[in-house]
């Protein structure tokens, strides 16, 4: 590792959302810059005027705290080598590329479109090795030059490359040593006839002035990296290192897109995913600790990643693994973190905890103890939870749940049987519930699973519950029995 301090942007264009894989690339560029002690630059490409909107900028920015991916430098936190928008560092290109001119490095080019068309015909028709600009004004006299600008004829500036290049070698550190024939490089454009600059340009000028070190990006890229280590070696300016970053694809083994199912994050914070789990499951789609381990916190992530560890091979998408971490990530939460996170939350949300009641804290954490194993995404709260938040007049009885658990002979007595145990007991708690209900199988010559489900009805509404002492210690002895007494009607 080189001695001068690590420098990494992600650098979006606002034409959109964040994609997932625009996600993961700034995973990347975040971690290492964390695992290196360096700098971590949010840089806005909003180059495209007709796409790029502020709309979209604060969508990208919004997924970027959602993600948990702070920056250093960028947008909301400034920093010295700013502004952070393209859009507002023009001058800049300009002035980058009027150097180049100065210096015959660059020169204008007043070829039109049916020209290049015409050049680019015949140079296949004698089946030219190299068909890309064939240098036309290259050699144009400067004086002449200036005459057709001033006369106002249109033109754009190209990039000189030099007749003795060679070919370009991209020291990757994914891909290793990727070679580029020198005979692929035109002098290509780096500077619009309306005066803006090319991609190519831009993203070089502005990564060369931010000190960018490490250039980790998708390796769709990679076809553009030979023309930008040209025009890194035109300004004098070093060259990073790259990594280029395989695609992620859908099951079907083609690129991820819409038809896969949700491509942009925040589709995912909305269906519920925690942060936390959703930057593990990206980081693991190109990218491994130790070939083993799949859940890695954040902190780890953060000290431990390397671009030794990130693949070449595409990586594919898996919605059940994203899911099996999330249920990792619900269950690794104390009671405490679970309840103020995303239990109360949603209890807020659904109505079912009203703003100005007050819950003894001890009753709070045993319900978290109970809603948490059945929780996968928030959203599952309330559905858990609801039983112990009705009433014996509002609980909602699931009408399968009667037929099979209370709809039949010798229900009634059930839970006739439990109401007398249960009424008479002294402390009302998991244990002493439990502990009251266990002999009344035997004793009614039943199997304790109908015995239980009877009861389970009865006090829940259904058959599928957290436990039930702990539910209907939460519930209250008081409603549990209203529940029983109601629910009498429909046994048999």
């Amino acid at each position: 590792m080189s001695e001068t301090p690590v420098r990494v942007r992600f650098a979006p264009s606002p034409t959109g959302k964040l994609h997932v894989g625009g996600a993961r690339t700034a995973i990347y560029n975040w971690a290492f810059a964390r695992a290196n002690h360096g700098t971590f630059i949010l840089r806005i490409d909003d180059t495209d005027p007709e796409r790029s909107t502020e709309e979209n900028t604060q969508i990208i920015l919004r997924a970027m705290r959602w993600l948990g991916l702070d920056w250093d430098e960028g947008p909301e936190v400034g920093g010295n080598y700013g502004p952070y928008k393209q859009t507002e560092r023009a001058q800049m290109y300009r002035d980058a590329a009027q150097r180049l001119w100065d210096e015959g490095k660059a020169y204008p080019c007043f070829c039109t479109p049916e020209q290049l068309a015409a050049d680019r015909a015949e140079a296949q028709a004698r089946k030219d090795p190299f068909q890309g600009y064939q240098r036309r004004c290259r050699d144009l006299d400067p004086e002449e030059a200036r005459h057709r600008i001033a006369a106002g004829e249109p033109y754009v500036l190209r990039i000189k490359v030099p007749d003795d290049r060679g070919d370009v070698v991209v020291r990757d550190a994914v891909h290793g040593d990727v070679t580029f024939a020198a005979r692929e490089l035109d002098d290509f454009v780096i500077q619009r006839t309306d005066g803006t600059p090319t991609y190519n340009f831009a993203t070089v000028v502005d990564d060369a002035a931010m000190g960018i070190t490490h250039v980790i990006r998708g390796d769709d890229h990679l076809s553009n990296t030979p023309r930008q280590v040209i025009v890194y070696e035109a300004l004098g300016a070093p060259v990073p290192t790259f990594a280029h970053i395989s695609m992620i694809l859908g099951a079907d083994g083609k690129k991820l897109s819409k038809r896969h199912g949700a491509t942009n994050v925040e589709e995912y914070r909305d269906a519920g995913y925690l942060s936390d789990a959703f930057v593990n499951y990206l980081a693991l789609l190109g990218w491994s600790l130790d070939g083993e381990t799949t859940i890695i916190p954040r902190d780890v992530l953060a000290s431990q990643f390397s671009l030794e560890h990130v693949s070449k091979n595409p990586a594919t998408f898996d919605p059940k693994k994203l899911d099996w971490i999330q249920a990792e990530y619900m269950r690794s939460m104390s009671d405490a973190e679970f309840a103020d996170e995303v239990m109360l939350p949603e209890l807020h949300e659904a109505g079912l905890v009203e703003g100005g009641v007050e819950y003894d804290e001890a009753w709070i954490d045993a319900l978290a103890a109970i809603v948490k194993p059945r929780t996968k995404f928030p959203a599952d709260v309330v559905t858990v939870a609801a039983p112990v938040f009705a009433t014996a007049e509002t609980l909602v009885y699931d009408e399968k749940s009667v037929e099979k658990g209370l709809a039949k002979e010798g229900m009634g007595a059930v839970l006739d049987a439990a109401r007398e145990a249960l009424a008479g007991l002294e402390a009302w708690d998991a244990a002493a519930i439990d502990a009251a209900l266990e002999p009344l199988p035997e004793a009614l010559d039943l199997k304790k699973r109908l015995v239980f489900q009877a009861v389970r009805v009865a006090v829940c509404g259904n058959m599928v519950s957290p436990p039930l002492g702990e539910t209907m210690a939460l519930v209250g002895r008081e409603d549990c029995l209203a529940r029983i007494d109601r629910a009498r009607a429909m046994a048999l």
